[in-house]
């Protein structure tokens, strides 16, 4: 029988809270851009899609990011986060005042920002009408999204998709969020803001 990673990583964080928090990381991460949306490529995007199986039914981009993080393990209401903006569904993963919020940028401007403010991860972004995660990987802006534009779930790069023009751009950290990996590993349920 396979042992749960988070019943690894608790007793890890009450021995090495740092080496935890760091482990549990590096495997959201894997697993998100390896085991988890990997099997959404090409499920077809619909605005009121919300199925829960991949390639099988329709997914909306809120529904895409929601279902796709209970897949990952976290406690959280896929519908009720699905349901919000994108400014309510970044603060469900990190306090308002620890976002980053840019508008009115070229995105050259944009990449400059956050690879100065990030590091190598997932993130979560919110756009005027849209929302997705971001990948950030060797200074590369990757977009991964159930895509209004392709019809379907995607990864591409942010520079060259037509998706991820916006006027406002909301981000918030999942991979490099020590607070919600601690969630995580604790199976805290994720409060979702009300619109």
């Amino acid at each position: 029988m396979e042992v749960s990673p988070k019943r690894y990583f608790q007793p890890l964080y009450f021995k090495n809270k740092e080496k935890a928090i760091d482990s549990a990381s590096k495997y959201l991460y894997l697993k998100l851009i390896n085991d988890i949306v990997p099997h959404w490529y090409g499920t077809t995007w619909e605005f009121n899609g919300h199925t829960s199986v991949p390639n099988n039914g329709e997914i909306a981009c809120g529904y895409f990011v929601s279902t796709t993080l209970k897949h990952l393990g976290f406690v959280i209401n896929r519908y009720k986060m699905a349901q919000q903006g994108g400014l309510n569904e970044a603060i469900a993963l990190q306090p308002k005042n620890e976002l980053k919020i840019y508008s009115n940028l070229s995105f050259e401007t944009l990449k400059q920002k956050l690879n100065r403010t990030y590091k190598d991860g997932i993130y979560f972004v919110g756009l005027d009408n849209h929302v997705g995660y971001v990948l950030i990987k060797d200074k590369d802006i990757y977009f991964l999204h159930s895509s209004y534009c392709d019809n379907k779930v995607v990864i591409e790069l942010a520079e060259t998709s037509a998706c991820f023009k916006s006027k406002i751009y909301v981000f918030a950290e999942i991979t490099t969020n020590k607070a919600l990996i601690k969630k995580w590993v604790f199976n805290e349920r994720l409060i979702i803001p009300n619109s």
